[in-house]
């Protein structure tokens, strides 16, 4: 198979920021690409800038600086922002443009490890233009896009099914809270009544990350709730003896857990069958009163009641440190619906869950079907 380099293959130009951009389109702008539109069209901008830098369909655009450096889509038109650039192909009718943006996706590892920058990373030029890309006949690499647009396209949906799915129960929440009492009862209220029902913690120097051991008692952070439903991530221990000093942070079966630091606000409900462990101080752990309320239905209420939502963020912007804490979490108001009713909700949210779960490992074998055929294509490249 023929190579040729990037440089071989496309003209580099960087974006410019533009000083007029609207919200809504006006006649004469032209769509405003940032980063984030390299992976959804949700919030579409547009701008005029008549010496900005301008991408066709069949350029691609490439996310040079930050976190995100190496992102790739094609298939754009407009303006292109200071923290993209634009790959032009030297050779249109030579070139697939879906075949070359493919390979580069294959590279993002690649070209985002290899970032420079002290404050803010960006692409090493020579490291993308210096890429040796596989260079078949055009109608090769128009099949070889096909096979993997119609696998990324599968992927795709079954994802789509997983939000479908949370959609459902989001559904089920809302229609709940609609028909619940219009009085609410604070979370204080609800905590089982027992000692150390709300914990968050251990703070300092009860726990220095030199205490983690490589086996032992599991440590939760906020990995494990990340998604709003518990998943084993990184895996964290502590030895036997650190865990009988920190037992009062244990995590019981059926708590409800809150991230209060970092990323704030996300919710899920300790697995029944969940194995000894403690939480650290990113967490909330809640044991619940369960002839009050269930933790799956306080779950869904954290998640989805725009009410106790909204009562979290202006009290969160008015701690000391902005964010959650306990005692934010302590004053959340809750519609409290009959436990009859609480029992079909989590009767209907666990049929969704089996449906969900299924939903998830397709997902996966999606996923690890698309990177397989994107490894095999462009295999033996760095």
């Amino acid at each position: 198979m023929n190579q040729r380099t990037m440089a071989d293959l496309y003209y580099l130009a960087k974006g410019h920021k533009a000083a007029d951009v609207s919200n809504i389109p006006i006649a004469g702008y032209d769509r405003y690409i940032q980063i984030d539109d390299l992976r959804t069209n949700s919030n579409i901008k547009f701008a005029y800038d008549p010496r900005g830098t301008r991408v066709l369909p069949n350029d691609i655009c490439i996310a040079w600086d930050g976190a995100n450096a190496g992102t790739v889509a094609y298939s754009l038109s407009g303006l292109i922002g200071s923290t993209i650039a634009r790959l032009r192909p030297r050779e249109e009718k030579a070139i697939h443009t879906p075949f070359v943006g493919r390979f580069l996706q294959e590279k993002f590892n690649f070209l985002n490890e290899g970032s420079t920058g002290a404050t803010i990373p960006h692409i090493s030029k020579d490291r993308l233009m210096g890429l040796i890309v596989p260079f078949p006949e055009v109608s090769e690499q128009r099949r070889i896009a096909a096979i993997l647009d119609k696998a990324d396209a599968i992927r795709r949906k079954r994802r789509e099914s997983i939000r479908l799915a949370d959609d459902l129960v989001r559904g089920a929440v809302l229609i709940l809270l609609g028909e619940a009492p219009d009085h609410r009862i604070s979370i204080d209220n609800l905590l089982a009544d027992q000692p150390n029902s709300i914990r968050t913690g251990p703070f300092g120097s009860q726990l220095l990350h030199s205490e983690f051991t490589e086996s032992g008692i599991p440590v939760l952070g906020i990995d494990n709730a990340v998604t709003n439903r518990f998943r084993w991530a990184e895996r964290r221990y502590v030895s036997e003896e650190k865990y009988k000093e920190l037992s009062r942070y244990t995590v019981l079966p059926g708590d409800v857990i809150i991230t209060i630091m970092g990323t704030t606000g996300r919710v899920c409900v300790a697995p029944d069958d969940l194995a000894r462990c403690i939480s650290t101080k990113h967490l909330c752990t809640m044991t619940t009163n369960r002839d009050k309320i269930l933790p799956e239905y306080l779950w869904a209420s954290l998640l989805w009641d725009s009410a106790v939502r909204a009562q979290a963020a202006r009290e969160g912007k008015g701690a000391i440190m902005e964010g959650w804490n306990m005692g934010i979490v302590r004053s959340l108001l809750i519609k409290v619906p009959t436990m009859s009713e609480q029992r079909r909700f989590v009767a209907f949210l666990k049929t969704v869950d089996v449906l969900r779960e299924k939903l998830v490992c397709d997902a996966q074998n999606s996923d690890g079907l698309f990177t397989s055929l994107s490894h095999q294509a462009f295999a033996d490249q760095p």
